[in-house]
């Protein structure tokens, strides 16, 4: 996994939770929802990367 991918994943990651908090706080159900998704994403995105590291 290059570094940059692994940034990105984070912020991806972070920015979910964001996400995800802002909508709690606000009673955005559909925010909340977006900010689990997003972390959903970057934990796939996180798997594939490292399956591919062990393969190298």
């Amino acid at each position: 996994m290059s570094a940059s991918d692994k940034i990105e994943n984070a912020t991806q990651d972070l920015g979910g939770k964001a996400k995800e908090a802002a909508g709690k706080a606000t009673d955005n159900d559909k925010l909340a929802a977006e900010g689990k998704a997003d972390q959903a994403s970057a934990s796939v995105k996180k798997a594939g990367e490292n399956v591919k590291d062990a393969f190298k």
